[in-house]
C-alpha cells in the first residue's frame, strides 16, 4: 500500500492501494477529516489544490466534496495552480489544512496528495503516523457533496504579494531592465510566473515554447526536474538565442527553481542551488531586521554559516525537506535546501515557492547590472570573502532500499579516518537525540564534508560533498578552483566506491 508519510501521498496513478486511483484518494481524504476532527479542528475551512498531472482534477474534486460532506467549507482553487498557492492559502485563510494533488517533479506515471496544516507548514511527526492510523481505521463508504471551484481571488492576493517583494526585500535602488529566458518544464507554473514578473516590472520575458502549456507526459524531457541532465537544455539554448541576462526554470508544481548564468566565453551553466541559497540569502538579509534567522540543512553548503553571522543574522540547520526549515526557529526570513527549494517570504509561503525566488532573483540580476556586475562576480566576492566552498552530489542506484541501509550500516560500524587523503571527524547523527536524530552519516575534515546517507523515498545512496579553498585575491580564483575540482574528483571516486 501506499503509506501515508512526509507531506502525505506520492506514488504511480495506477489501480489498487498500491497506486494513486480515486479509492486512495478517498481513504486518504476521510482519514484526515477524522484526525482533524480528533484535534477539535472540525468544521474549519480547507483548501484543496492540483496540478495538471493524470489524475489531477478527479482526485481534487473527490478531495472538495469529501470534505464538504463531512462540515468543512471548502475553497477548491479554480484550475491547475503552483502548490505554493496552497500553501499561501492556507495561511492567508486561515484553513485548518490544505492538500495539493501534485507530484512535483516526479516522472509523468506519479502524482500524490500533498497535506499542509494551520499555518500552512507541511505535517510532521507524528501527525503523518496518526492520520495514517486514521486512514486505515476507514471502513464505510465515504459521502461526497458537490463544490464549485473558487474565485481568483486567492491567485490575486497570492500574486500581489510576490509582485511586491522586490521593494519589501530587495529595497529601493536602480535597477536595470534585464531580459529573461524562462520554461516551466510543462508544469502548471508558467503563467503566473510570467505574471508575477509582469507585476514586479520583469516584461521581457521569453519562454520555452515547446514546454510552457502544462502538459502531463513531459513530452520533451525524460524527467521534469531541472537538476536532471539534459532538462533545462531547451531553456539554455532559447537564452543564448535571445541574449537573456538569466535563465529561470521552475519545475512542474513550481515549487522550485532553477537558475542558469552566461559565462565569459558565450556559453551558459546552470548554478547549483547552493549557489543560488547564498545569492538570495544575501538578498534577503540586506533589508532584514537585526539578528533575523536564516536557515539551511544539514546537506547544505556550509557557507550561509559563515555569511549569516557577518551581515549580522543568525544561522539554523535542519534535517532536510521544507516540514523541518519552515519551522528553524523565531524570526526566519530564509531558508533553502541544495535541491533549489527556496522560502524568500516565510511571512507569507512557509514552504518553498520557485515563482517568488523567481522574482527576488530577477531583482538581484537587474540591481547587479546596474552597477555593471553579474551573479558571478557576486559568487565571486563570496569566494574571496568566506573561502571558495564547491560543493557536488553523487546519487547511487542500488537494488533495493535494504542494500542502501546496508552500505549506511557498514559505514557507520567501521568508520573511515581519512577520505581522500585528509582526516575527517566522524558524526552519527541516529546517535543525537532530538529533531537532529536520523539515518545519516556525516565525515567532516578541515577543508572537506561527506554527508552520507539513504534516500528516504528511492533505493538509492545520496553523499553530499563539499570542499573548501582559500582565495586571497580575484587572481587567486582560477588557481583555487581548478584545485577545487580535482578534490571534488577525489571525494566522488570515493563515493562511487562505496
Amino acid at each position: 500500500m501506499l503509506r501515508f508519510g512526509t507531506a502525505g501521498l506520492r506514488g504511480p496513478v495506477q489501480d489498487g492501494p498500491d497506486g494513486m486511483n480515486v479509492t486512495t484518494v478517498t481513504r486518504a481524504t476521510a482519514g484526515l477529516v477524522e484526525w482533524l476532527r480528533g484535534r477539535c479542528l472540525g468544521g474549519g475551512a480547507v483548501i484543496v489544490g492540483r496540478d495538471a498531472r493524470h489524475g489531477s482534477a478527479e482526485f481534487a474534486t473527490a478531495t472538495a466534496e469529501i470534505f464538504a460532506a463531512a462540515g468543512f467549507p471548502v475553497t477548491l482553487l479554480p484550475r491547475p495552480l503552483p502548490t505554493p498557492v496552497v500553501a499561501y492559502a492556507v495561511r492567508e485563510l486561515g484553513a485548518v489544512a490544505g492538500v495539493q494533488i501534485t507530484a512535483s517533479h516526479n516522472p509523468a506515471t506519479d502524482n500524490g496528495y500533498k497535506v499542509y496544516l494551520d499555518g500552512g507548514s507541511q505535517l510532521l511527526a507524528p501527525a503523518d503516523a496518526e492520520i495514517e492510523r486514521c486512514i486505515d481505521a476507514v471502513t464505510e463508504p465515504v459521502a461526497r457533496t458537490s463544490v464549485g471551484p473558487a474565485g481568483d481571488d486567492v491567485v490575486r492576493h497570492y500574486l500581489n504579494r510576490v509582485a511586491s517583494l522586490p521593494s519589501l526585500i530587495g529595497g529601493e535602488g536602480a535597477r536595470s531592465a534585464i531580459r529573461i529566458a524562462l520554461t516551466p518544464l510543462h508544469g502548471v507554473g508558467g503563467d503566473l510566473t510570467v505574471k508575477a514578473l509582469a507585476a514586479a516590472g520583469f516584461t521581457d520575458v521569453h519562454v520555452v515554447e515547446q514546454q510552457f502549456e502544462p502538459d502531463p507526459d513531459f513530452p520533451t524531457v525524460a524527467f521534469p526536474n531541472p537538476e536532471e541532465p539534459g532538462a533545462t537544455d531547451l531553456l539554455l539554448a532559447l537564452a543564448t538565442r535571445v541574449g537573456a541576462d538569466v535563465a529561470i526554470a521552475v519545475d512542474p508544481d513550481a515549487d522550485r527553481c532553477a537558475v542558469g548564468i552566461p559565462l565569459p566565453d558565450n556559453t551558459w551553466r546552470m548554478l547549483r542551488g547552493d549557489e543560488t541559497g547564498v545569492l538570495l540569502g544575501d538578498c534577503v538579509l540586506r533589508t532584514a531586521p537585526p539578528d533575523a534567522l536564516v536557515a539551511t540543512t544539514i546537506v547544505s553548503s556550509r557557507l550561509l554559516s559563515k555569511l549569516a553571522p557577518a551581515r549580522g543574522a543568525r544561522y539554523a540547520e535542519t534535517l532536510t525537506g521544507f516540514k523541518w526549515l519552515a519551522r528553524a526557529g523565531d524570526g526566519l526570513v530564509y531558508a533553502y535546501e541544495e535541491a533549489i527549494g527556496h522560502c524568500v517570504d516565510p511571512a507569507t509561503v512557509r514552504d518553498k515557492d520557485g515563482i517568488s525566488a523567481a522574482v527576488l532573483t530577477a531583482d538581484l540580476v537587474a540591481r547587479l547590472k546596474s552597477a555593471g556586475r553579474t551573479l558571478a562576480d557576486q559568487l565571486d566576492d563570496y569566494a574571496i570573502e568566506f573561502g571558495l566552498h564547491s560543493t557536488d552530489q553523487v546519487s547511487l542506484r542500488l537494488d533495493s532500499a535494504a542494500a542502501a541501509a546496508d552500505v549506511v550500516a557498514r559505514l557507520r560500524a567501521n568508520p573511515p579516518d581519512a577520505i581522500a587523503g585528509e582526516a575527517v571527524e566522524f558524526t552519527d547523527l541516529l546517535q543525537v537525540r532530538g529533531r537532529m536524530r536520523t539515518d545519516a552519516l556525516i565525515f567532516e575534515g578541515a577543508t572537506a564534508r561527506v554527508v552520507v546517507r539513504p534516500s528516504g523515498t528511492e533505493p538509492k545512496l545520496k553523499c553530499y560533498l563539499e570542499v573548501l579553498t582559500p582565495v586571497e585575491s580575484a587572481a587567486g580564483l582560477p588557481a583555487a578552483r581548478t584545485t577545487a575540482g580535482q578534490r571534488l574528483s577525489a571525494l566522488r571516486e570515493y563515493c562511487q566506491g562505496l
